[in-house]
């Protein structure tokens, strides 16, 4: 049977128990913690440029049109299956040979992606990368193992948003690299990161004492991977594939079916991955349902600036699809002519006698001059009101760099804050404000202005919600099941994130920016935009996330953990 909240309680966790620095000087101290952030770092860093370079990568996988957010959306999938497997497997045998592991993974996933061309390939080097969403999840249970208890809020808070490197890496040198060369020396320069951050981790970091002496239930990681992976890819395809066809209900019932068997196999289960009355726990079930759902908004957010700011403006597209049809038009005129010209030539030359080739010769100045300068005209079905046409360089230095450095600093304010009045506060401050940058970006403008100052605005959430989730969850669960409790925190918000991704492309998907193009004396022909979409579509997806927002922001006004200043999980 699984052991339960009360027998699992480790009093304390005491020096001897965890390897607790407490007796450390504070270069000790905070080199050990610095070290710790940077690693976990790789995460976002590689979502900020993965996600901004997206229209670069696109063009490299053609056939898959809008599912190249799958280059966003496995990483997310893949990584809710292995955190809470990544995590009990920390608690089981060490949390520094974990975090080892997943820089090796990440390194491997990240050589894939920048050789190969083929798709799959591709989603296969994404989901090896994943596993780095799990170094968060382990750098909860290492600092809490380690750091002295009055630094654990503070640190808790800094290794949730870092300590600049993704903020500055992630936009500036994602951007630049991308511009300058090309969208796989990204992953490359996340390999040559990793490269240099191991060995320093083997060296500064000492692992934790702390062990949970059991095995390992591989089946209910399974369960729980296979259902979000079902439910994610119904939630993506059910518009191509129609939201009501038998065959497409199938993947969202066999996700849901796995998802609800999780727990009932999880409580009869002699080793469970987690323990099920300590996850059905308020203080702990509540904040993972919060996590979910805030976690919407952050999957889709920079997917979207970044979009939105990267494409063309609608005069620009318009001018393009106008010069395509003109140079087919012309092409067009041009064989036309030609073809009468040698038709002539034939019939005026005595019976027998051939054509040499290229006797005939229709000058082209004279044929466009007969074309009507407004013979083609093009129009937007629908039109769209964004589009700045940024260079990913750009799109960093406008919009992203603001939002990540207020995000980190808010980050370490957050943790002072959380260890001073406790993490309900500034968990209901992200959670409004994130509701209230959604319903800006749907309701303002959607120029470049507009949108850099709702991300800046939108960075104090993204801080004090990072800083805010892992000290619920430290001061929530026992020592010895922190790796996978986080680990459960991680699925939420790696789920979160591609559950809000994927179904606001869907509304996207659902609201394509045409041009309709007509040629004199000729009916109108209406193509499609690739990566072009109307207002609307962003529009609905914002209100969705705000949505989603608004509804955690409850759970979080009604939830009673959280409301005393954070100890560093000295009540367990």
């Amino acid at each position: 049977m699984s052991t339960s909240v009360e027998t699992a309680v480790s009093p304390g966790a005491a020096p001897d128990e965890s390897g607790r620095l407490d007796g450390a000087s504070k270069l000790r101290i905070y080199s050990v913690l610095a070290i710790i952030v940077l690693f976990t770092e790789v995460a976002p860093m590689q979502y900020v440029m993965v996600s901004a370079a997206l229209r670069q990568i696109a063009p490299t996988f053609p056939e898959q049109g809008a599912n190249i957010n799958w280059a966003i959306i496995i990483f997310g999938v893949v990584g809710a299956a292995v955190s809470p497997l990544i995590g009990k497997l920390s608690d089981i045998t060490g949390k520094k040979k974990m975090f080892l592991l997943c820089g090796v993974l990440f390194m491997i996933g990240c050589a894939i992606c920048a050789i190969t061309s083929n798709w799959m390939m591709f989603l296969i080097g994404r989901g090896l990368q994943a596993t780095a969403i799990a170094t968060t999840v382990i750098s909860y249970g290492l600092i809490r193992d380690l750091m002295p208890r009055k630094l654990v809020p503070v640190g808790l808070g800094i290794a949730s948003t870092g300590l600049g490197v993704s903020a500055l890496a992630g936009p500036l040198l994602g951007g630049y690299i991308t511009d300058h060369y090309s969208w796989r020396a990204l992953f490359w320069f996340l390999f040559a990161f990793t490269v240099i951050m191991i060995p320093l981790l083997i060296v500064v970091v000492p692992e934790s004492k702390l062990r949970t002496p059991q095995k390992l239930d591989v089946i209910g990681a399974l369960l729980l991977g296979a259902g979000a992976t079902l439910t994610l890819i119904y939630l993506d395809k059910g518009q191509d594939w129609g939201w009501s066809k038998p065959t497409t209900l199938a993947w969202l019932i066999g996700g849901l079916a796995l998802l609800a068997l999780f727990p009932i196999i999880e409580k009869r289960a002699r080793n469970p991955i987690m323990d099920m009355k300590l996850l059905f726990t308020p203080r702990v079930s509540v904040v993972l349902f919060i996590a979910l759902l805030a976690s919407f908004m952050i999957g889709y957010q920079s997917y979207a600036t970044g979009y939105m700011t990267q494409s063309p403006p609608s005069a620009e597209v318009v001018d393009q699809v106008k010069a395509a049809t003109w140079d087919q038009v012309k092409t067009g005129a041009l064989a036309q002519a030609q073809a009468q010209a040698e038709a002539q030539a034939k019939a005026a030359l005595p019976p027998g006698v051939e054509l040499p080739p290229g006797a005939v010769k229709v000058p082209e100045e004279a044929v466009l001059s007969q074309l009507p300068p407004d013979m083609v005209k093009v129009e937007l079905n629908p039109g769209y009101t964004y589009g700045d046409g940024f260079s990913l360089l750009k799109f960093a230095t406008h919009i992203t760099l603001a939002q990540s450095l207020i995000a980190m600093a808010f980050g370490f304010l957050g943790g002072l804050w959380i260890r001073r009045s406790g993490a309900r506060a500034p968990l209901v401050t992200a959670l409004i404000i994130s509701a209230g940058s959604a319903l800006a970006y749907a309701a303002l403008s959607h120029g470049w202005q507009t949108l850099a100052l709702i991300s800046a605005v939108y960075g104090i959430a993204f801080g004090l919600y990072y800083a805010a989730t892992p000290n619920l969850i430290v001061e929530a669960v026992p020592a010895k099941q922190q790796g996978i409790s986080a680990g459960m925190l991680g699925v939420m918000q790696a789920m979160g994130a591609a559950i809000g991704l994927a179904v606001a492309t869907a509304f996207l998907s659902a609201n394509p920016v045409k041009a309709d193009v007509t040629v004199l004396g000729q009916p109108t022909v209406t193509t499609d935009i690739p990566l072009v979409y109307a207002d609307k579509g962003y529009d609905i997806s914002f209100y969705f996330v705000a949505g989603a927002a608004v509804i955690a922001l409850v759970g979080a006004l009604l939830m009673q953990h959280g409301r005393k200043p954070a100890t560093g999980g000295t009540a367990f």
